[in-house]
C-alpha cells in the first residue's frame, strides 16, 4: 500500500521539477560581475589623487619626525662616545634628556600615525562611495543580476574592474 501512495507522489514530483526547470532553461542567462576592490583603490585616478593629497598633507610632518630621529641618534652616539669623560651628574642629565626626547618623539610618531590613518580612511571612504555608485550604475545600465567584490576566485570573463576604474577615471576628470 505504501508503494502505491509513493509512486504517484514521486511521479508528480518529477513532473513538477520538469515544469520548473523548463522555464529556467528558457530564461535569460544569469549575468554576474566581479570587482577587485584593491585594484580600484590602487589604480583608479581618484585613488592616486588621494594618495598624492595625503603625501602633500603629511610629507613635511613625516620629514620633521625623521629629522628628529636622526638628531636623537646623533645625540645618543655622542653621549656614548663621551660617556667615559663626563661626570656622573652630566652623564645622568644627558641620559634623562635623551629619554625625554625619545618619549616626545614616540608620542609625536603615534599622533602622526593616528592622524594619517584617520585621513587615509576618510579619503578611502570617499573613493569607495564613488566606486559603489559607479558599480551600481554599471549594474543597472548593463542589467547585471549580481556584482560581487573581492571574491576568492573569479574568471576574467566576469571581471569588470577595468570598466569600474575607467568610469571612475572619467568621473574624476570633471572634479
Amino acid at each position: 500500500m505504501m508503494k502505491s501512495i509513493l509512486r504517484p507522489l514521486t511521479a508528480s514530483f518529477v513532473i513538477a521539477l520538469g515544469a520548473l526547470a523548463a522555464p529556467a532553461s528558457q530564461a535569460q542567462e544569469l549575468r554576474i560581475g566581479y570587482v577587485n576592490g584593491d585594484r580600484v583603490l590602487r589604480d583608479a585616478a581618484p585613488a592616486k589623487a588621494a594618495l598624492a593629497k595625503l603625501e602633500a598633507e603629511f610629507g613635511k610632518r613625516d620629514k620633521d619626525l625623521n629629522d628628529q630621529v636622526s638628531r636623537l641618534k646623533v645625540s645618543a652616539d655622542k653621549l656614548e662616545k663621551e660617556a667615559l669623560t663626563l661626570t656622573e651628574t652630566e652623564r645622568s642629565r644627558r641620559q634623562r634628556e635623551l629619554v625625554e626626547q625619545d618619549r616626545d618623539l614616540q608620542r609625536k610618531r603615534r599622533e602622526f600615525q593616528e592622524d594619517f590613518a584617520q585621513r587615509k580612511n576618510e579619503e578611502t571612504q570617499g573613493i569607495v562611495e564613488r566606486a559603489n555608485r559607479v558599480i551600481k550604475q554599471i549594474f543597472e545600465q548593463e542589467k547585471y543580476d549580481l556584482i560581487v567584490q573581492d571574491a576568492v576566485f573569479a574568471s576574467p570573463r566576469v571581471d569588470i574592474t577595468d570598466k569600474v576604474i575607467k568610469a571612475l577615471n572619467a568621473g574624476s576628470n570633471g572634479k
